[in-house]
């Protein structure tokens, strides 16, 4: 293991937004009653509007502001290691890099946005956010976020994940939020879903509609989602920027990006600022999205116009998607169960920009147990995907006798 140092001076001030470069622009999402853009009216209700503002932006460089920099500085700059350690048990002909965003408050990559959020909220005035989560770190970032900000959260946890994993209902109780097992009988959407199957384990889909049916019924509380839409891919961009800053002092440039994917927000935040070379025609970086076989929108859904939740309350939103009443597997990655892929992440694939590949869960279990014992840090279900896949290319460039190839890949800890 070997750490790449930045300075609290080195973190970006500025986020990175893809769309500016992108060549095909993402298709508008619509009313699902006019089938019609959906406007900043239509969105007011749950988001408040500098994050609309940010969602429809083709700006290619927004500011970070300066309390959500403050902020930041408790956890960032986040280090970057090269796996040492994992490149000797490949003994293959790679050079693995890995960022690391396992020290912050949720242990993860999600209060990047989930700060941002509760800062445009606050600065409009809302008392309280209302959000899902799948296995439980973004419901833990958002109510640490909401914390710094004097702000009341509620939290509904898919209720598989709420019941494997306690730890994190407590995480999210001790910053001062209230979390509730979804579905639940404190919504007609969960009403709904239970009613049919009263053993339901739950899914993000049921949870969103939940969290989004209780913010659309007080004008004094807003929702907040922790991945797919825009302006939180927006927000994660600040990974990869640190990451490119970092590889710079260490003198190397990737050329393959790894990292899981559940909505995007991962996914995009370590991959964007690389691909941005890319686009810009400076570099061939491949950049590979992982997901789990038993929730594979990206290699085995549909691109076209889906809902974001179960019951329909969100606008029609373009991506690859396995329907919106899609019932996933009750896997331990629950953070990568979600039925759709986000808008940007989407298109990109559609254009040939990204790839993706779908993997089982053992063979992620036990690549992250091999990097465990290389590496010293156990890493959570999610990141064991992007593991599991640089293992997979590894071996495969060590039997092709291939020439080196430099990899980056996220990585969080399993809390």
């Amino acid at each position: 293991m070997k750490k790449i140092f930045l300075n609290e001076s080195d973190i970006p001030r500025e986020w990175y937004n893809i769309v500016a470069d992108m060549p095909n622009k993402p298709l508008p999402p619509l009313n699902p009653l006019t089938k019609q853009p959906v406007g900043p009216e239509d969105l007011s209700p749950l988001f408040p509007m500098e994050l609309i503002k940010q969602e429809v932006s083709a700006e290619r460089y927004i500011e970070i502001p300066d309390q959500v920099q403050e902020i930041y500085k408790i956890w960032r700059p986040s280090p970057l290691y090269r796996a040492t350690g994992l490149e000797k048990l490949l003994n293959a002909p790679v050079k693995i890099y890995y960022k690391y965003e396992g020290g912050s408050p949720s242990g993860s990559h999600k209060p990047n946005t989930a700060v941002a959020q509760a800062y445009y909220n606050k600065q409009e005035g809302v008392k309280k956010i209302i959000t899902e989560t799948g296995a439980g770190q973004w419901g833990t970032a958002l109510s640490f976020a909401c914390a710094q900000f004097g702000i009341e959260c509620d939290v509904y946890m898919v209720k598989v994940s709420y019941n494997q994993k306690p730890y994190r209902k407590i995480l999210i109780n001790t910053f001062g939020a209230q979390v509730y097992a979804s579905p639940s009988n404190r919504t007609q959407a969960g009403r709904n879903i239970l009613a049919q199957d009263p053993d339901s384990p739950g899914s993000l889909g049921i949870a969103i509609s939940e969290a989004i049916e209780i913010a659309a019924q007080d004008e004094h509380t807003k929702y907040a989602l922790g991945s797919v839409l825009n302006h939180v891919l927006l927000h994660q961009t600040i990974i990869g920027r640190e990451a490119e800053k970092q590889l710079e002092y260490a003198g190397d440039f990737p050329d393959v990006i790894i990292a899981p994917l559940g909505g995007g927000s991962n996914f995009a935040g370590l991959a964007f600022p690389f691909l941005k070379h890319k686009l810009e025609g400076n570099s061939n970086v491949r950049c590979v999205a992982v997901e789990p076989a038993s929730c594979p929108k990206l290699t085995r859904g549909k691109f076209m116009y889906d809902f974001g939740d179960t019951a329909g309350y969100t606008p029609l939103l373009p991506m690859y998607t396995l329907g919106h009443n899609f019932k996933p597997a009750a896997t331990h990655a629950g953070g990568l169960r979600y039925h759709g892929a986000s808008v940007l992440c989407s298109q990109l694939l559609k254009d040939g920009l990204i790839e993706a590949s779908a993997l089982q869960q053992l063979e992620c279990f036990e690549a992250g147990v091999l990097f465990a014992k290389a590496e010293g840090i156990v890493p959570a279900p999610e990141a064991n995907h992007a593991i599991a896949q640089v293992i997979r290319e590894a071996k495969g460039l060590r039997k092709k006798a291939c020439k080196k190839q430099y990899y980056l890949i996220y990585v969080v800890m399993a809390l």
